[in-house]
């Protein structure tokens, strides 16, 4: 068994898309990214500053608009409007959660889809489920590009999906399928999770609740990739008892220094893409 190098991974990666970068502003073309924070969660807080450390690095223009807790849907809507109409701005990102006071489903759909870096408004949301790969939401396109890494030939090979959200589990079923596994989703409802968890060639895990899968859960020689945070006696912790789960599993991705990585790796590549495809229009 071996705990995965997601770093690594990452870095490569990282100098590929930089090259790009560079040719692209030599042709006068800026990626730039616009980020919507509206809310008071200091995960979100930690996030957006890791975003806009890795634009910066990475030569990504980006601008930030926070609001506070008095802000409303028709507020949100009209800035949203402005990033809409505005040539220089290739991405929008919505930074979830937002204030309890928040339509979020509004505000998400009315995001340009040409602008959609994260691919959660409806149209996009759509798209996805019908096959297309132009706008894939971060996390699962991130878990996707470790996979290939790890086992280049997913194809038949049986996919189990723990957590059913509409930011990971969905959508990260949607694109196992499209590699041609045979996908399973688990959930709260989820009646004896072992039997099906048990199955998995690839177990991707996505709850929040600590230490959820434990050893005897998983298939021998199993990928385990593991998308939970909780913080526990100021620890981070995942999804996964990654301490006796590594003994069987062939890979297991770490916490912290695992997903969370390619994601905001995953939104570096989805501005740069949309500033292409928009520019050839």
């Amino acid at each position: 068994m071996s705990i995965v190098n997601v770093r690594d991974i990452v870095e490569n990666k990282k100098q590929t898309l930089k090259r790009k970068i560079v040719e692209l502003r030599d042709e006068g073309i800026i990626p730039k990214l616009a980020v919507i924070l509206a809310n008071d969660n200091d995960a979100s807080r930690i996030y957006v500053g890791r975003k806009r450390k890795l634009c910066h690095e990475m030569g990504i223009d980006e601008v930030e608009y926070v609001f506070d807790e008095k802000c409303t849907t028709e507020e949100l809507l009209y800035t949203i409007e402005k990033l809409n109409n505005d040539n220089d701005i290739d991405g929008i990102l919505v930074q979830l959660p937002m204030f309890s006071n928040i339509d979020e489903q509004k505000v998400l759909d009315a995001v340009a889809p040409e602008k959609d870096v994260d691919g959660f408004s409806s149209i996009n949301v759509g798209r996805l489920y019908k096959g297309s790969k132009d706008i894939v939401p971060c996390t699962p396109k991130g878990i996707v590009t470790i996979l290939k890494e790890l086992e280049p030939d997913l194809a038949g090979k049986n996919a189990v999906v723990v957590g059913r959200s509409q930011i990971v589990g969905k959508p990260m079923a949607a694109l196992l399928l499209a590699e041609d596994m045979t996908v399973t989703i688990c959930h709260s409802k989820t009646k004896d999770l072992v039997s099906h968890t048990k199955m998995a060639d690839v177990l991707v895990v996505a709850t929040g609740i600590p230490h959820l899968i434990k050893k005897d859960m998983v298939k021998e020689n199993a990928i385990v990739i593991d998308v939970g945070m909780t913080k526990v006696k100021d620890k981070l912790v995942g999804d996964v008892d990654t301490e006796n789960v590594k003994d069987i599993a062939k890979y297991v991705t770490p916490v912290p220094g695992g997903v969370g990585l390619t994601t905001v790796f995953s939104l570096m590549e989805n501005v740069v893409n949309l500033a292409i495809a928009r520019r050839k229009k």
